[in-house]
């Protein structure tokens, strides 16, 4: 020990002699008759004696029979001689203690290794304060919880790996209110929380007494530094401000700790800052040339394809332009919504938008580990391609007016000259003669704001009217709405188509487009009355569709059954008798049978065989051999309750038109 740390003591038994020299007699007693009575216990002060030990002076005056006066002032001796060598244990610890800091500083000072301090730490605790266990555990921000780093003295496996959740047990309570907290008796003590998790890690420990102590980091509690015995035990004031203040080394030992640790990450940073500042000299001419190119394709006026291709080139991969359908949905409403190219599998997807319109995207396939250079490069391509879109688009804009006047003068000026009209259109590459459907397109967007509606309004038509265009029809804004005169590919529907162009307007200006398709028109230059009644046809398929709860789909008359006879208006009745028992009649007419008849009663009798002939007046094996032909006539599923509906009402509107009584 050094000098420093000894004189404390000698100067402590100094003041202890003087103090038992000058001491008071007790009362009553003279002052000479304590002369003498201090050495014995001098003797027990120099030896280091316990305690009892001190009772042995004057146990033996008693049995000896001394005078009380010689009695009392051993008595008075004893007490002095107990102060001194209370204060001598004090100073002692004190000094311990402050060793046991200088040592754990001079540790953290030479900081290399956190563990080890904050082992050192737990370990000097533990021995200073002379408890059977002693241990810190550390919050942990990511898990939301907090976990044992070191311990010291434990026995039990499930105590050493405990995590605790925050606010849970007596280090819990420590880390709420940032103060120190002891108990005597775990177990019983219902100040914090108990948790089976915690509270069988204490009994597999067998601890009892527990003191707590918080490790600050500023305001901030970062963890608890805690000693522990395995039977009751009153913690006093010095042993919790000593505890404290090794808390106060680990949280110092955890702090430059960390500060090690960002400065070396920041040092690594700066080294790779270096290499990618060096490795970037690259890329950064990659994306000067690729401004070149653009710039040099938007001045010879080049197109979307132009852009993919020159990107392709600095890339280093295949890259394309593809429609807004064409691309994949959920990567492509990402891109649209950060204005970034974004990663969907093996590709990179950026989408080529305007204002909110979705023009299409541009796909750079199999290259998954894009460069943010390069990444951006494609951005900037996405960004140039559509402004040329634009470009383009403010060029077809005459042209889409166009259409939209040629397919008015169809709807409005029924008396316009086939042959002016198929010249126009032939002009706009479309072909009136040829079959077309026509097709009534509404939003279903809901917004009270009349601006928001007018700007839905004009995208809906801008995309319809490109639509047009691309598929060599027509287009024009209409009724709130848009509508469209399309040619029918051979071997399509009019359903078919009507699905599509929902599916396409709707993903062009990101919102419900539902659309109704009249039934195939031949010839429209020559027939514009039918252009007409096929519009409205598509306006009450519109209506249909949205009272049926299908807003955003497409559909045709015919898709509704004998429903269509009510949105057709003036559709062919004989058509749809036709379509619907026109075999049965044929066969009739043919074989000279009476299945229609046999038809007629057997829905009459409520689809009964044994009515059906009764009333037929036959036997009820005739009837069952009609129904079998009617079935090879109609299909096995003429009785399903919607091909049963549309048969009887064909065979009503039949004798109606036959004028054939019931």
């Amino acid at each position: 020990m050094s000098r420093d740390h000894v004189e404390p003591v000698e100067r402590s038994v100094t003041d202890a002699d003087a103090a038992v020299r000058g001491a008071e007699p007790a009362p009553g007693v003279p002052g000479g008759v304590t002369g003498g009575a201090e050495a014995p216990f001098l003797e027990l002060l120099a030896r280091g004696a316990s305690a009892d030990a001190y009772e042995r002076p004057v146990l033996l005056a008693r049995a000896e029979g001394l005078p009380a006066e010689r009695i009392a002032a051993l008595e008075q001796a004893k007490l002095l001689a107990l102060r001194v060598r209370s204060e001598l244990e004090g100073r002692r610890r004190r000094e311990a203690e402050l060793s046991a800091l200088f040592e754990t500083a001079h540790d953290l000072a030479g900081l290399r290794d956190v563990d080890a301090v904050l082992q050192a730490i737990v370990q000097r605790a533990r021995s200073l304060l002379g408890t059977d266990v002693a241990y810190l555990s550390l919050n942990d921000p990511v898990r939301g919880d907090t976990y044992m780093r070191v311990t010291e003295g434990s026995v039990a496996a499930r105590f050493q790996q405990l995590r605790l959740g925050m606010g849970e047990g007596l280090g819990g309570l420590v880390a709420q209110t940032a103060r120190p907290y002891v108990t005597d008796d775990y177990f019983r003590d219902d100040r914090f929380r108990h948790t089976m998790t915690i509270d069988a890690g204490v009994h597999d420990e067998g601890l009892v007494a527990i003191l707590g102590v918080p490790l600050m980091l500023g305001a901030n509690v970062i963890g608890v530094l805690f000693a522990a015995d395995r039977r009751a035990r009153v913690f006093e004031r010095e042993q919790i401000a000593l505890l404290g203040s090794f808390a106060a080394l680990a949280a110092a030992a955890i702090d430059t700790a960390n500060l090690l640790t960002e400065t070396r990450a920041a040092l690594a940073d700066l080294e790779r800052a270096n290499e990618i500042i060096q490795d970037r000299s690259a890329v950064i001419e990659r994306a000067s040339d690729v401004h070149d190119r653009l710039a040099e394709l938007v001045l010879r006026g080049g197109g979307v394809h132009d852009v993919a291709a020159a990107v392709s080139q600095v890339l280093a991969g295949a890259v394309r332009f593809t429609e807004a359908g064409a691309a994949p949905a959920g990567a492509l409403e990402t891109s649209r919504a950060e204005g970034h190219a974004v990663r969907h599998e093996d590709d990179w997807i950026a989408a080529v938008t305007t204002g909110g319109e979705l023009l299409g995207a541009l796909v750079l396939r199999g290259h998954p580990g894009l460069d943010p250079v390069d990444q951006r490069t494609l951005e900037r391509a996405a960004m140039v391609t559509s402004l040329l879109l634009l470009a383009r688009r403010s060029a077809a804009e005459a042209e889409q007016r166009v259409r939209g006047e040629l397919l008015d003068d169809l709807l409005d000026a029924r008396d316009r000259d086939p042959r002016i009209l198929r010249e126009r259109a032939s002009r706009l590459h479309a072909d009136l003669d040829a079959t077309h459907v026509v097709l009534a397109a509404r939003l279903e967007a809901d917004t009270a704001d009349a601006d928001q509606e007018a700007a839905a309004r004009r995208r809906l038509w801008s995309a319809a009217s490109h639509l047009a265009a691309t598929r060599h029809g027509l287009a024009a804004a209409r009724d709130g709405g848009t509508v469209l005169l399309l040619p029918l590919a051979p071997g399509d529907s009019a359903t078919k188509l009507a699905h599509r162009t929902a599916r396409h307007l709707g993903t062009a200006v990101h919102e419900a487009v539902t659309v109704g398709a009249s039934a195939p028109l031949q010839g429209p230059a020559a027939h514009p009355d039918a252009v007409v009644a096929a519009y409205e046809e598509g306006r009450r398929c519109v209506e249909a569709l949205r009272l049926l709860g299908r807003c955003g789909d497409g559909a045709a008359a015919d898709d509704f059954g004998f429903l269509g006879l009510l949105l057709a208006g003036d559709r062919d009745v004989t058509g749809f008798v036709e379509r619907t028992i026109g075999e049965v009649v044929a066969y009739d007419e043919r074989r000279g049978t009476d299945l229609v008849r046999t038809l007629d009663a057997y829905f009459a009798c409520g689809m009964s065989p044994a009515r059906t002939k009764d009333d037929l007046h036959v036997h009820v094996n005739t009837v069952a051999q009609r129904l079998e032909r009617v079935a090879r006539l109609l299909g096995d599923d003429w009785q399903s309750p919607a091909r049963a509906l549309e048969i009887q009402l064909a065979l009503r509107l039949q004798r109606l038109a036959a004028r054939i009584p019931s």
